[in-house]
């Protein structure tokens, strides 16, 4: 997913006017809390120590491209995660647990990135951000600082669309209008859509709409 170019509130461009939040009254009350709090202040980095939030930071930006502000804040959620032990609940055999994992990956980018450009991952420019990682997926299953290559790149993208895919700005950009629980759904069936659900403005990527061209065609 492309960083998000228009303000949050207003469906990042696809589905104009849109805006999850309008729909948290019909949720109950513990789910509208932990909702909404993804969009207040975040709290302070609990886990990761100061080299280790810059490296993050400039990775998460890569992984899922955001380059501009307003940014999700993939780091803070991702820190809370791991200072509460929030995994998973699994990891691969060959790998350390995932935040000695998550300590070990980001000190292997500063490595990478002091043995190309002299500087520290986050310091570098993003095109060169952009080589270090590229390097490391090419690796596939070979090993990289210990770790298989391809597994590291499991667990930063996991994290990474975790979070990322549970903030409400997020659901904006992909028409999603949040939790069901209590309201439930009416209009089951595929390419159905709720009263309270926006068409996406590209009609191609618009299951009701491409249904109903089919339907109408000759």
């Amino acid at each position: 997913m492309s960083a998000l170019s228009l303000p949050p509130s207003d469906g990042g461009g696809r589905f104009p006017g849109f805006d999850v939040t309008a729909q948290a009254r019909h949720w109950d009350d513990a789910t509208r809390a932990i909702v909404q709090g993804r969009l207040g202040r975040q709290p302070a980095m609990r886990f990761f120590t100061e080299a280790e939030e810059a490296a993050a930071f400039a990775l998460f930006d890569q992984l899922l491209d955001q380059r501009d502000e307003p940014r999700v804040p993939v780091v803070q959620m991702v820190d809370v995660r791991l200072a509460e032990d929030q995994t998973d609940g699994w990891h691969y055999r060959t790998m350390p647990p995932d935040a000695q994992a998550w300590r070990d990956s980001l000190a292997g980018l500063d490595a990478d990135a002091r043995a190309a450009q002299d500087m520290t991952f986050a310091e570098c420019r993003w095109a060169q951000q952009h080589d270090i990682l590229q390097q490391i997926q090419d690796l596939g299953t070979d090993r990289w600082h210990g770790m298989i290559a391809a597994q590291v790149w499991s667990l930063w993208t996991r994290y990474a669309c975790t979070a990322f895919y549970s903030h409400p700005w997020a659901w904006n950009e992909i028409g999603f209008d949040g939790p069901a629980y209590p309201r439930g759904y009416k209009n089951l069936g595929v390419g159905k859509r709720e009263s309270f659900e926006v068409a996406d403005v590209h009609p191609r990527h618009d299951p009701v709409a491409s249904r109903r061209t089919r339907k109408d065609a000759p």
